[in-house]
């Protein structure tokens, strides 16, 4: 069956996911994730689904919010009342300093920089080296924590890697390109056994961990442009989850995923019947669709 709208692309009309935006953003200029209070990852990419569209109003006003919540650090808390630096900051680099101020957007940048899972702090290490254990192979390269102070894992190293890859773009850093290459090496070490990744453990208890699919679309994004057997594995492993996946959140990050690859099955279709509930289905909907037909140049 020919997809309505083009191959690839939402399951609906844009015009009724942009509606959808706008009437749930929030009094405060944020958004929330189905409803209530607003957060930074759902007004994040709610930004930038606005931004493929030319919606300005509604997006100056999230970002003003998104401004206003900005911790001293240079970092984002997942919502105003966490008192936390998280790995949303990544999320909110994203967006550019012609987006969140050039300020704003130096130090979010040096704050994913600086930051590193905790099991490559140096104090960790030594302590590990007393205890007599051995260093697994996968933790030889720092990647990025969902909190500062804990340890690394896949889909915060991929976001984090994402906005290092852009500003690199804009401005080209030797120690950016070191970090976003430690980065790269992070992830292919997390790559489970069959190709694809989970959240982050290639083995637990003993027992080889299965890939999931929005993780595996995750990290493919992340390594836009890499080159490597298994990132060829990981990308017809990705093919594979797209032929039967039923979930909005894993065909939005299989789309980017492999169209940051070139690698977007020819005349793919979304399953008739997807449903995008929430604001962050939505957004990465619009935000695919837009990159599929080059309306953005998300990787590039």
């Amino acid at each position: 069956m020919e997809c309505p709208w083009g191959p690839g692309v939402s399951a609906r009309p844009c015009s009724t996911s942009i509606e959808r935006l706008l009437k749930c953003q929030n009094s405060d200029g944020g958004w929330p994730y189905a409803q209530g209070a607003s957060w930074a990852e759902p007004t994040v990419y709610a930004i930038l689904a606005l931004e493929t569209v030319g919606e300005a109003d509604a997006r100056r006003r999230g970002l003003r919010w998104l401004s206003g919540i900005q911790r001293p650090d240079g970092s984002w808390p997942p919502h105003p009342g966490i008192d936390e630096s998280t790995w949303v900051t990544g999320l909110a680099a994203w967006l550019g300093p012609d987006q969140i101020g050039e300020q704003s957007h130096r130090k979010a940048i040096h704050w994913l920089a600086g930051t590193t899972g905790q099991e490559s702090n140096l104090i960790y290490r030594v302590r590990e080296w007393l205890l007599g254990n051995p260093r697994p192979p996968e933790m030889e390269f720092p990647g990025w924590p969902w909190v500062p102070g804990t340890a690394a894992w896949v889909s915060p190293t991929a976001v984090a890697m994402i906005a290092l890859q852009k500003e690199c773009r804009r401005y080209p850093d030797a120690h950016l390109e070191q970090r976003i290459d430690e980065g790269r090496k992070f992830l292919l070490l997390h790559m489970c056994r069959e190709g694809g990744w989970n959240h982050g453990s290639v083995r637990a208890l003993g027992y080889e961990s299965r890939p999931y699919p929005e993780t595996t679309g995750m990290a493919l994004a992340a390594l836009a442009g890499a080159r490597s057997p298994k990132i060829d594995t990981a990308l017809a492993l990705a093919h594979d989850f797209l032929k039967d996946c039923r979930s909005a959140d894993a065909c939005n990050w299989l789309r980017l995923g492999l169209v940051a690859h070139g690698h977007l099955p020819d005349g793919y279709c979304l399953p008739q019947g997807l449903q995008f509930r929430t604001t962050v289905e939505i957004s990465l909907d619009l935000l695919a669709t837009a990159t599929i037909r080059k309306r953005v140049a998300f990787f590039g």
